[in-house]
């Protein structure tokens, strides 16, 4: 039997709440009816998408890799929907959009995608650079619209902005690490771990506010822009990672293993969203930007 775009739609739901609860919360239906339809999935594909363990649910690697086909092909159809409103379809024009570096290609990336298929028409060009950057191209009126962390930005009076994600801060550690099967975590803990620090964005800075609240400062063993090498480094057990949830994959390059867990106490989030000049005239090509992010807006959170 063929899988459904509702057992499809489930998976996904799943995969991005890390339980079944959560998804079920989310899609507004009962868990049961979340639970058969990923069983049956799984069933189909003649593989298991989930490792089950008493806190919920943890994506395989084989699950991991069909999330992107799954979430591929409900953007088409998405897309294929879309494809039914006629002229807008083959609108022209042109759009301008920057993105800071941590959201390029996990949130802008899909899309950017999706605004291209359904508006092949319009010209985009795009610029990564860093926040404060980007709102004063914004505020000059060289972009259009900026695709970045807006939880920190900066001239909220000159800018408009509106969120896509929030995504909270959780503890990158290696299979191995004595943390990933601890029942709950402070941030005592990780006070002497040495830490893998993602300098791109606030994380640095809000790694060092987290720290500095228990009257620790960050034991850092490696500093690095790249998402990628974090990952490898935390995989290898060169140090563990206090990174945004929308950010995390459970596999490095080569293979290896990363889990990812929650932080007891109050922790900050870091808010995704759309960022334009207050009181500007946007093109056309911009508000199909923006309605279309507004359709698949997503707010990930763990339960």
């Amino acid at each position: 039997m063929a899988f459904t775009i509702r057992q499809l739609q489930f998976f996904v739901a799943v995969a991005e709440q890390g339980t079944v609860s959560g998804a079920a919360q989310n899609l507004s239906i009962s868990q049961s009816s979340v639970t058969e339809a990923v069983k049956e999935l799984e069933r189909d594909l003649g593989v298991e998408l989930f490792e089950r363990h008493p806190r919920g649910l943890n994506i395989t690697h084989k699950g991991h890799q069909f999330l992107r086909h799954a979430t591929k092909i409900l953007a088409d159809v998405s897309d294929a929907r879309r494809a039914f409103f006629g002229d807008q379809m083959v609108a022209g024009g042109r759009l301008q959009l920057g993105v800071t570096s941590l959201v390029a290609g996990y949130v802008l990336s899909d899309l950017l995608a999706r605004y291209r298929r359904a508006y092949p028409g319009v010209e985009v060009s795009a610029i990564e650079d860093n926040g404060d950057y980007l709102e004063h191209l914004l505020i000059g009126g060289k972009l259009d619209i900026a695709v970045m962390v807006t939880s920190n930005l900066r001239d909220r009076t000159a800018l408009q902005s509106e969120i896509l994600e929030v995504s909270a801060y959780r503890l990158w550690v290696p299979l191995s690490h004595k943390l990933a099967s601890a029942d709950i975590i402070g941030i005592s803990d990780i006070a002497g771990e040495p830490l893998i620090m993602l300098t791109v964005d606030e994380i640095e800075e809000n790694t060092g506010k987290l720290l500095a609240a228990i009257g620790a400062k960050p034991h850092v063993a490696f500093r690095t822009r790249s998402v990628e090498a974090v990952r490898s480094l935390v995989a290898t057990g060169a140090g563990v990672a206090l990174l945004p949830d929308l950010v995390y994959r459970p596999w490095s390059l080569e293979g290896d293993r990363i889990e990812s867990r929650d932080i007891s106490g109050t922790l900050p989030v870091v808010q995704v969203g759309m960022v334009w000049r207050r009181g500007s005239s946007l093109p056309q090509a911009a508000r199909d930007f923006i309605g279309l992010a507004q359709s698949q807006r997503t707010v990930r959170q763990r339960p």
